[in-house]
């Protein structure tokens, strides 16, 4: 019975060691959760704006010069830009992310997955561990973007993704992320980057009237990178939110679930320890009868 109870206490620290453990991963995520809830929070008005700023120009200067980041064409490439974290220990934050950018790719560009014409850039190493894994075609260049969280870090990867697709080399670039609501809610998202759309035109409704200063193409060349920069950071930025909400409610039900795990220990080495004092009583009375006897 001694090695039982011995088993069991080995066990009620092991719990309590993994607990420690898990508080401190929640503690530690919650205070990087503040800093990066109002990072993403003070962005998106901002980010918001551009974006419809930038989609009524489009849709308003229509065959116009300096409109190549807005071009349609037949959709024979393909870009995902696929954001995950670097770490996991978050549930299924990176799993949600994963599926979401293998079922697109499935379900709206199985023509060119099969052809070898869909590739991805993935920002975050889990998401690039998982794709060079299962044999993806995935670029290396910007995983490690959260190591140094900066709006030019970002930068390089959205001009990256502007040039290859004025090249050609891509005729639709989606970004898949997730969108921060609160500590334990993230909306995994798509959002089309190139070409930038276009903003749908209601029967009846009054063009917009732009008054351009300087010229109109020399606006659009300097205005349309600027604000798809702005765009994808703010992706990256609701990404580290989404990230370090989901692990510190992932850690919160860990530590929550160790205590329900230590009450049941707790009951069975009181139980065990019982029975051992019990059966202990029992050889001393049994002694004592039988040498009274």
């Amino acid at each position: 019975m001694s090695g039982a109870l011995k088993e069991v206490r080995n066990r009620i620290k092991s719990v309590q060691s993994t607990q420690q453990i898990t508080k401190a991963m929640k503690m530690v995520s919650a205070a990087k959760l503040r800093r990066a809830q109002d990072a993403i929070l003070q962005m998106r008005p901002y980010a918001g704006k551009l974006q419809e700023m930038l989609s009524n120009i489009v849709s308003n200067t229509e065959g116009e010069v300096g409109m190549s980041l807005a071009e349609e064409r037949p959709v024979n490439k393909v870009l995902l830009i696929v954001i995950t974290s670097d770490r996991g220990l978050c549930g299924a934050y990176n799993a949600n992310i994963i599926k979401l950018a293998k079922t697109l790719l499935k379900e709206k560009y199985p023509v060119q997955t099969e052809k070898g014409n869909a590739h991805i850039w993935a920002i975050g190493k889990k998401g690039y561990e998982h794709f060079q894994k299962n044999r993806f075609t995935v670029d290396a260049a910007f995983k490690d973007i959260f190591l140094n969280l900066t709006f030019e870090n970002v930068q390089a990867c959205s001009a990256a993704a502007m040039d290859a697709f004025v090249k050609k080399e891509y005729d639709v670039v989606e970004v898949i992320y997730s969108e921060f609501r609160n500590a334990a809610t993230q909306r995994f998202s798509v959002e089309r980057f190139l070409p930038i759309q276009k903003v749908e035109k209601v029967e009846g409704a009054k063009k917009s009237d732009f008054i351009f200063e300087p010229a109109k193409e020399e606006l659009i060349a300097e205005l349309m990178p600027k604000i798809l920069n702005t765009q994808l950071y703010k992706a990256v930025l609701d990404a580290n939110a989404s990230e370090h909400g989901a692990r510190m409610t992932a850690m919160d039900k860990a530590s929550d679930n160790a205590n329900e795990l230590l009450k049941t220990l707790k009951i069975s080495y009181n139980r065990a320890r019982q029975a051992a004092i019990t059966t202990e009583l029992t050889e001393i009375v049994s002694g004592a009868a039988a040498l009274q006897g």
